[in-house]
């Protein structure tokens, strides 16, 4: 649990990279105790990584999720058109890796959308999809994890884009051409940021 609890407090940071958030708002949103949290953040300040709750070594910071990150449990599907069926999509969902970082910077081929859902809904998307495609190796796949990855999401094209932190993260540990794609689009989220 301690693996996805720092994931937390880091998702919650590199969200907010100004330090603007005190430590007990950063235990709140990460859900995180207020003693732990406390704990965690020295560390990484011990580290060199932030200041307070300002992220001072970002591009490091996020190398470091990546390393300390799980993988998570997938499902492999095929669908005609993963846009166009996710659009047509009730449950709640974020996209990552190759479509989300299309949508967000238009790098790379999206042949694969790999999507964060809800555990609970595995079953409810299995039959959905089944419906319009087909199970094994394609070019969508369920990704179940830890529900703290829909914080910040966004919407893009009408389609829920996880955070673009979490994306970066994702783009790192998918490795190849994700990783060039990392490196074009951790410098744009560092402009729009201002840091």
């Amino acid at each position: 649990m301690h693996g996805v609890k720092r994931e937390r407090i880091l998702r919650v940071l590199l969200n907010k990279l100004d330090g603007n958030l005190t430590k007990y708002r950063v235990a709140k949103l990460s859900e995180c105790s207020t003693s732990w949290t406390i704990e965690y953040l020295q560390n990484l300040e011990n580290i060199g990584y932030i200041k307070g709750t300002k992220v001072v070594r970002l591009k490091e910071l996020l190398e470091y999720w990546a390393s300390i990150a799980r993988k998570p449990l997938h499902y492999d599907f095929f669908v005609q058109s993963p846009t166009d069926f996710l659009k047509g999509i009730d449950m709640e969902y974020v996209l990552t890796t190759y479509l989300a970082e299309n949508l967000l910077n238009h790098y790379l081929f999206p042949s694969r959308a790999d999507l964060y859902i809800h555990r609970d809904e595995l079953e409810q998307w299995k039959k959905s999809i089944i419906k319009k495609g087909m199970v094994g190796k394609g070019n969508l796949r369920l990704l179940l994890y830890d529900a703290h990855v829909f914080y910040k999401k966004q919407k893009i094209k009408g389609l829920n884009v996880a955070s673009t932190p979490q994306v970066l993260v994702d783009l790192i540990r998918e490795g190849g051409v994700c990783r060039e794609a990392y490196e074009i689009l951790v410098k744009k989220y560092v402009r729009a940021k201002g840091d």
